[in-house]
C-alpha cells in the first residue's frame, strides 16, 4: 500500500508540473504580445512627435504647392460616310455597271475616326502653335521646345470618351489661361484638318490635284509644240477620214489614261479585291482592246503613225502635233471632271469640328488636394513613429540578451559577401 500511494503521488506531481509548464508557456506568449504594445505605449511621445512633425511638413508642402485649375472642352468629330465621287465619275464616263461598282466599293472610311483626331490633337504642329501663342516656354521656364512640349503634354489630357466625344482637359495656374488653352486645341485642329487630307474624299481630291497639275503642264507643252509646227510647216488640211480616226483614237487613249489614274486613286485607299477595282480593270482592258482593233484597221503599228503612209511629211508632223494636243486636252478635261467630283464629295464629307461643350474658366481648383496630403502625411508619420519605437526596443533587447546579440552577429556574417 505504501509503494502504490507513493507512485500515485509522484504521478500527480508530474501532471501538476506539466500543467504548470503549459500555463507558463502560454503566459509567456501573452506577455510578449502585451510587452510589444507596452513598449509602444512607453514611447508614445516619440510616436506623437514624429507624427506631428510629418503632419506639419505635409501641411506646409500642400500650402507651398501652386494652385492649378483644369478646364475641359468636348468635341464631336465628323463621322465618315460613304463616298459618292466615284459614282458620279462613272455616270459621266461609263455605263451603269460602273455605278453599281461604285456602290459596291463604297464605305471604305476609317473604322475609328476618333483615334485619328486624338492623334492630330497630340501632334507636334498643334503643340508648337499653342506654345507660341501663349508663350508657354517662358511660363514653364523651360530651356528648349522639347521640354516645353513634354510639360504641355503632362498638363493636358486628351481622350476619346465612350459617348463618341473627344475631351481635352488643360491644367494651368491661371484659370482663364487653362480655358483658353483647351479651346485653342479646337482651333488648331480645324486648321490642321484644312491642310491635310483626313477623309477618303480628301485623299482622292489631293491625288487628283497632283495629276491635274501634271496634265496641265503636259497640255501647255503640247500646245507650244503644235504652235511651232504650224509656224514651221504651215497649216495642212487633212482628209476627214483621217481626222475622224485620230479623234476616235485620241478619245480612247484619253479614257485609258483617265481610267489608269482612277485605278491608282482607288488603290491608294483600297485593295485589288475591291469590286470597284475589278470593274475598273475590266473597263481598262476593254478600252485597250478597242485601241488595238482601231490600230490594226489603220494598218499601222502605233497611234503616232495612224494610216498616214500616203500623207506628206509635212502633214505627218502637223498630225502628230495635233494628235498630242487633242490627247492632252481630252485627258485634262476628264481629270477636271474627276477632280470636281472629288471636291464635291469632299464638301459633303467636310471635317466639321463641332464643339459640344466649350471650356470655361473653372470655379474650383483641381490641385493641390491639401486635405488628402495632410492625412497622408499623418498616417505616414504615425507608421514611421511606430517603426522608430520598435527599432529602439529591438536595440534594447539586443543589449539585454547577449545570446540574441550573438545570433544576430552570426546572421550578419552569413549574409556577408566576404569569405570567412
Amino acid at each position: 500500500m505504501t509503494i502504490q500511494t507513493r507512485y500515485e503521488s509522484d504521478a500527480a506531481i508530474s501532471l501538476a508540473d506539466l500543467a504548470e509548464h503549459k500555463q507558463s508557456t502560454t503566459g509567456n506568449a501573452e506577455v510578449s504580445l502585451i510587452e510589444l504594445f507596452t513598449e509602444l505605449a512607453r514611447r508614445k511621445w516619440l510616436i506623437v512627435r514624429i507624427t506631428g512633425a510629418s503632419t506639419i511638413i505635409g501641411l506646409i508642402v500642400s500650402l507651398l504647392l501652386p494652385v492649378r485649375y483644369t478646364a475641359v472642352t468636348r468635341l464631336m468629330p465628323p463621322q465618315q460616310t460613304q463616298s459618292t465621287a466615284t459614282l458620279m465619275m462613272n455616270q459621266l464616263m461609263s455605263s451603269g455597271a460602273g455605278s453599281l461598282a461604285a456602290m459596291a466599293g463604297a464605305g471604305l472610311g476609317l473604322k475609328s475616326p476618333n483615334d485619328i483626331y486624338v492623334g492630330m490633337l497630340n501632334s507636334r504642329p498643334v503643340a508648337d502653335a499653342i506654345i507660341q501663342k501663349f508663350n508657354l516656354q517662358t511660363i514653364y521656364r523651360d530651356r528648349d521646345m522639347t521640354a516645353t512640349r513634354k510639360d504641355l503634354a503632362a498638363y493636358t489630357q486628351i481622350a476619346s470618351e465612350k459617348s463618341g466625344f473627344i475631351s481635352v482637359a488643360a491644367t494651368d495656374r491661371d484659370r482663364n489661361r487653362a480655358a483658353a488653352i483647351a479651346n485653342e486645341y479646337t482651333a488648331q485642329l480645324r486648321l490642321l484638318t484644312q491642310s491635310i487630307a483626313v477623309t477618303e474624299a480628301s485623299q482622292r481630291r489631293l491625288f487628283y490635284e497632283g495629276q491635274l497639275k501634271d496634265a496641265r503642264d503636259s497640255l501647255l507643252s503640247a500646245e507650244l509644240a503644235f504652235q511651232q509646227v504650224q509656224q514651221s510647216k504651215g497649216v495642212v488640211q487633212l482628209d476627214a477620214q483621217f481626222k475622224a480616226m485620230i479623234e476616235s483614237l485620241t478619245a480612247l487613249r484619253a479614257q485609258v489614261a483617265a481610267k489608269e489614274v482612277e485605278l491608282q486613286a482607288l488603290r491608294s485607299y483600297s485593295t485589288d479585291r475591291n469590286p470597284q477595282v475589278e470593274i475598273v480593270n475590266r473597263e481598262l482592258a476593254s478600252l485597250r482592246e478597242q485601241i488595238a482593233r482601231l490600230e490594226q484597221r489603220s494598218h499601222s503599228g502605233g497611234y503616232s503613225e495612224l494610216g498616214l503612209r500616203d500623207v506628206p511629211s509635212a502633214g505627218l508632223d502637223y498630225l502628230r502635233a495635233e494628235h498630242e494636243v487633242k490627247y492632252r486636252q481630252a485627258l485634262f478635261d476628264l481629270l477636271i471632271r474627276q477632280y470636281d467630283a472629288a471636291r464635291l464629295d469632299e464638301s459633303k464629307e467636310a471635317a466639321v469640328i463641332q464643339v459640344v461643350e466649350p471650356a470655361i474658366p473653372p470655379d474650383r481648383k483641381t490641385a493641390p488636394k491639401r486635405a488628402i496630403i495632410t492625412l497622408l502625411s499623418l498616417f505616414v508619420g504615425f507608421f514611421a513613429g511606430c517603426l522608430a519605437s520598435l527599432f529602439a526596443w529591438w536595440n534594447e533587447l539586443i543589449r539585454r540578451e547577449p545570446q540574441l546579440s550573438s545570433q544576430i552577429a552570426d546572421l550578419k556574417r552569413a549574409l556577408s559577401l566576404r569569405r570567412a
